[in-house]
């Protein structure tokens, strides 16, 4: 059996930590979309809570936990945080997550980031998001979601 990698041994002593059940699972090919992780995994798109995050006006980084099945509203998330947001490149994604762009896990970053929640997450009983790496997922509720990041519940898009 191949050693996980480091990202994804972090989250899955942060999960195990907070009393969650499951655990990052290795895919068998990179998941850089929602619609390939849902593939993959076998459950419908609006089920993969995709991080995604953005640079403030104030250059922080801001992660949002969106569903699979749309897009983030830039105007309505600057409208909940109060100021402006915009893309953040791979290395600012680097730099606060320590982990690269389609991979990035709700949790195991150097230090906390600033979390928004896709209320649409909600309607799905299991979620699936990103394990550390591009090729890692792993299963939980919303409300374990909600509990692990300290994220606030909005409407994102």
């Amino acid at each position: 059996m191949t050693a996980l990698h480091p990202s994804c041994v972090r989250v899955n002593e942060i999960i195990e930590a907070a009393g969650i059940a499951g655990r990052v699972r290795i895919l068998p090919e990179a998941a850089p979309t929602a619609q390939s992780a849902a593939d993959q995994v076998g459950v419908e798109v609006g089920a993969i809570a995709n991080s995604l995050i953005f640079r403030t006006a104030s250059d922080r980084p801001l992660l949002v936990m969106t569903s699979g099945a749309h897009r983030v509203d830039t105007k309505v998330v600057a409208e909940v945080i109060g100021e402006k947001i915009g893309r953040a490149d791979a290395d600012f994604v680097r730099r606060h997550t320590g982990q690269p762009i389609g991979g990035v896990a709700p949790v195991g970053h150097p230090t906390p980031i600033t979390t928004l929640i896709d209320e649409d997450l909600a309607q799905f009983p299991e979620l699936w998001a990103a394990g550390g790496i591009p090729h890692a997922v792993f299963p939980l509720t919303f409300d374990e979601l909600v509990a692990l990041t300290g994220g606030t519940v909005t409407r994102v898009a």
